[in-house]
């Protein structure tokens, strides 16, 4: 057992503290905070003092440039836990201790994150305990850059950001403003009561979702026609990452299928991407056992090419056919599939909107649909648009918001309505389950 894992709270700071955290959402959550080497660092100990506040268990890892800036001692009086700062500490590591510590972890935080340790994360390097503890974890991993202005602003840190907010690495700030250095400009260290509220959502939220399994698709499909052309459409991802985000939010285990976009992975989501319909429908099929609830927001081609050509098609008459076959309706599929899921579609039209979303809704046999008008300066590639929600009992119309407000809205449409059906499916098994009772007594009665 790691050293200072008895979850014991033995100083009475901590004592009185821990009791306003009843009812907290940090409540009991188990957080790793690393703290790298820079000025910053003395902020971290405000920052388990805040999440120490919020009701959480709080384990800190240092690394050799950090213990320069601050001792282990103020940030061991704080948690009330041994500070880690060693890989290759003998009475830890006797038992696998960086494996516990990582097992151990539902979120790690590392504030401040210098820019070399964003190289050092986003290249896979694992040469100290706290790489190695990103490395091992299961856990979203969340970091709070701080550094010199020009040092934020460099094309190699700028890279290495990317990469990570690609894996889905939340990046908290960093703020603007005045230095220690005495410049001016990004790279402050975000404040810590702004941290800890930033990372909440990340500690495995409950609601009403809790425990139930998602899947999402979105984005477009490329169908290919050579090696160097494709079939597409200008759907941008933007409204189905939005809506695993906010399904995520509300505590559901979410895995969003994604056809080629470039947008980053919504935090504690699990990414797959995919290119082709084929491809889309087939990742669907893997992941689709012990699915409880199926959102289709992807633009998935409805026909490709009969044949992709091995080589270039080379530009030789004036006129060119391209014979075209119909794709996998993955909606229709699912829909069919056996248990099946509560079935969440979307209807994207230049016309009679409401005419042909509602037809969708019928044939295939869908629980909900949203349905929005598409064209030139329409709903694709914009950050806003509005919605009309339809299922069997009613219809909702969503007016012009940002996708993330249209995702939350929709996201509360599909539990209302999933639970709602939960609810009469129960009804109806108690009513049968009592009809069956009754029929078992009267044949008992009459024999």
């Amino acid at each position: 057992m790691v050293q200072g894992y008895d979850g014991g709270v033995r100083s009475t700071y901590r004592a009185r503290i821990g009791q306003k955290a009843d009812n907290q959402p940090m409540q009991g959550k188990r957080i790793l905070l690393g703290v790298t080497g820079g000025i910053a660092a003395y902020k971290s100990a405000e920052l388990v003092r805040r999440l120490i506040e919020h009701g959480a268990q709080v384990q800190v890892v240092m690394t050799s440039a950090a213990r320069e800036f601050v001792t282990p001692t103020t940030f061991q009086a704080l948690s009330g836990r041994p500070v880690r700062t060693d890989l290759w500490d003998a009475a830890a590591e006797a038992a696998m201790g960086h494996i516990e510590l990582a097992r151990w972890a539902e979120l790690v935080l590392v504030a401040p994150a210098s820019a070399d340790f964003l190289a050092r994360l986003a290249h896979g390097l694992a040469d100290d305990l706290l790489s190695t503890l990103c490395l091992a974890t299961a856990a979203p991993i969340a970091v709070a850059p701080a550094m010199n202005q020009l040092m934020w602003r460099n094309a190699a840190t700028r890279f290495n950001v990317e990469l990570l907010t690609a894996r889905g690495v939340r990046m908290i700030g960093p703020g603007v403003g005045d230095q220690a250095c005495g410049e001016h400009g990004p790279g402050r260290l975000v404040e810590p009561a702004d941290i800890a509220s930033q990372i909440a959502p990340l500690l495995s939220p409950a609601g009403p979702l809790a425990g139930r399994r998602i899947l999402v698709t979105a984005g477009p499909t490329r169908e290919c026609i050579d090696p160097v052309r494709f079939v597409s459409n200008r759907s941008s991802g933007k409204m189905g990452f939005a809506l695993a985000q906010s399904l995520r939010d509300v505590g559901a285990d979410v895995v969003l299928i994604s056809g080629p976009v470039t947008l980053p992975t919504p935090l504690g989501v699990r990414r797959i991407d995919v290119e082709s319909c084929e491809q889309m429908y087939a990742a669907v099929q893997r992941e689709l056992p012990g699915t409880a609830i199926f959102v289709g927001t992807a633009a998935v081609a409805d026909y490709r090419p009969l044949a992709c050509a091995e080589q270039k098609i080379k530009k030789t008459s004036e006129t060119l056919a391209l014979e075209l076959t119909r794709t996998t309706d993955i909606l229709s599929q699912v829909s069919a599939s056996t248990p099946r899921p509560f079935m969440v579609g979307f209807a994207a039209e230049t016309n009679s909107v409401e005419h042909y979303a509602r037809a969708k809704l019928l044939a295939k046999n869908l629980d909900l649909i949203a349905a929005n008008e598409v064209g030139h300066t329409k709903a694709f590639d914009c950050d806003d648009n509005s919605l009309l929600v339809l299922w069997r009992g009613g219809r909702v119309e969503l007016p012009v918001s940002s996708k993330r407000e249209l995702a939350q809205a929709l996201t509360g449409l599909i539990v209302e309505q999933y639970l709602e059906q939960n609810a009469a499916r129960e009804r109806d098994s108690a009513r049968e389950l009592a009809s069956e009772e009754l029929a078992a007594r009267e044949g008992a009665r009459a024999s």
